[in-house]
């Protein structure tokens, strides 16, 4: 097959962990580039840079881009940063490649840091972390994705809005499906997540490279706390790192003049997107159609079945979130879900994970370059949904799509009307204090219209109740404060 020379060619990728709790997110970004530069093992590639690309993070700099740019040296670069959303590595190396399949970008850098680690650290000692300046005007030439809030304000008034707290509701409702037992779901649960460490031990660039068992997984002591039930920390994303990824991708030809050798090539061959309603409006709490339906349009894309994909890496910020991804996507349950080890034990905290993914995904299609990837991103409450194909070969042409009219077509729950007096326990979760105290209960209910309410419940007699027993589908009453009293 003859080679287009606008096909786009990811040609180098590096890491950073940085352990010293004193890291700046734009060093560790050039950093990682720095390293994925040398990884193409060309001398002469940055000169062929045009745009540094970077995810958002949690710092302040209003053009990130234009810094790391200037520090490798490709100081007239052009500049973007993405919104929000941990689907948002996919969604840029999905535009990225499309440019250069048009012919628009010769090479590019898309990398992304978090440095959350240092910046607690800072906190904790009575100092501000300190960051590099920029000038006043400072902007992106581009902003990529989606602005749009992604939770309601009564989803945010209580407390829906924090990850841990939807993902930990969206697993009992998954207990429920399954009409399993507390303790069989915690067991089930904590085996699932033993497998991702498990796939972390094996992982060069994981930050916590240590298989727990499914006991340890599940056992709530002092240093693996419970959160929101039924998730421990060992069962959450850990923000407590300093870490980074870049990739360059480029075009054949670019890779050609460049002289980096053809078996350092790795293939976007599809990408896909969608966006689901807001968790109020959603018809199920543990379903993502947007999640099912971009990834059949990614991998329609690329003419392949996820079964041809031997390589899968499902977002993993909580075990709820694979369960889900495993049913929608029809991964099998018995298969390794994440080449990485997850959001957990990989880390790559918030928008940045998908860059560990993608960087140890490159490194093992090259070692097999007759294989498939599919990667996954998930950004907010299974909100916006990224899915990448990726091959060790060259496709027929790389080619993006989205699912978007097809989710859109899909009935939703309508807003409701007033507070619900009575109404069907539909998920839930219980928080906890640091000193492992439950707090109160935070509910998801359905009214006699189909409606989804949300309420809280401080009573201690409910929130016992809760933690023991599976109560999805029975009865509670609200108030006009939204305080549920089960019935």
């Amino acid at each position: 097959m003859t080679l287009d020379p606008r096909t786009p060619v990811i040609v180098g990728a590096g890491l950073v962990n940085d352990r010293d709790r004193s890291a700046e997110p734009i060093d560790v970004m050039v950093r990682a580039t720095e390293l994925a530069l040398s990884d193409a093992s060309s001398a002469s590639l940055r000169r062929s840079v045009a745009a540094v690309r970077v995810v958002w993070g949690v710092w302040p700099y209003r053009d990130p881009g234009r810094l790391v740019a200037e520090r490798i040296g490709a100081p007239d670069a052009r500049t973007t940063l993405t919104t929000i959303g941990g689907n948002q590595v996919y969604d840029l190396i999905a535009d990225t490649a499309a440019r250069i399949a048009r012919g628009e970008l010769d090479a590019a850098v898309v990398c992304g840091a978090e440095t959350l680690r240092t910046r607690r650290h800072d906190r904790a000692a009575g100092r501000r972390t300190s960051y590099l300046s920029e000038p006043d005007e400072a902007r992106p030439d581009e902003i990529l994705g989606s602005d749009e809030p992604l939770s309601t304000p009564a989803e945010e008034a209580i407390g829906v809005h924090h990850a841990v707290h939807f993902y930990a509701m969206a697993e009992t409702a998954i207990r429920h499906r399954n009409r399993e037992s507390v303790q069989q779901h915690r067991d089930r649960i904590a085996a699932l997540w033993a497998v991702a460490s498990q796939a972390a031990a094996a992982n060069p660039d994981a930050w916590t490279r240590r298989s727990f068992t499914a006991a340890e997984i599940a056992a709530a002591t002092e240093s693996n706390r419970p959160i929101a039930a039924p998730y421990p920390k060992l069962m959450t994303s850990n923000l407590d790192v300093d870490q980074g990824a870049a990739v360059v991708v480029c075009s054949a030809a670019a890779a050609e003049r460049a002289g980096i050798p053809a078996d350092r090539w790795v293939f976007p061959w599809s990408a896909a997107g969608a966006a689901d309603a807001y968790p109020t409006n959603r018809w199920a709490f543990d379903e993502s159609p947007a999640m099912r339906l971009s990834a059949r349009r990614a991998l329609d894309l690329a003419a392949l079945g996820v079964d041809d994909c031997a390589l899968v890496d499902l977002y993993s910020c909580f075990p709820s979130a694979v369960q889900v991804a495993q049913r929608e996507l029809g991964v099998a349950v018995d298969r390794p879900f994440t080449i990485t080890g997850g959001l957990t034990f990989a880390a790559g905290p918030l928008n940045c994970y998908c860059l560990l993914a993608l960087v140890r995904a490159v490194g093992l299609l090259r070692d097999a370059p007759e294989q498939r990837a599919l990667l996954t991103g998930n950004g907010g409450y299974f909100t916006k949904h990224s899915m990448l194909v990726l091959g060790g070969s060259p496709p027929n042409g790389f080619q993006v799509g989205s699912a978007q009219a097809a989710v859109d077509a899909l009935p939703t729950r309508p807003d409701p009307v007033g507070p619900a007096a009575r109404a069907r326990l539909e998920a839930y979760t219980v928080t906890f204090d640091r000193e492992r105290r439950p707090e109160r209960a935070i509910l998801a209910c359905l009214d006699a219209d189909g409606c989804r309410h949300w309420a809280e419940s401080y009573d201690a007699e409910l929130v016992t109740a809760l933690l023991d027993a599976d109560l999805c589908g029975s009865t509670v009453e609200i108030d006009a404060t939204a305080t549920a009293v089960r019935r």
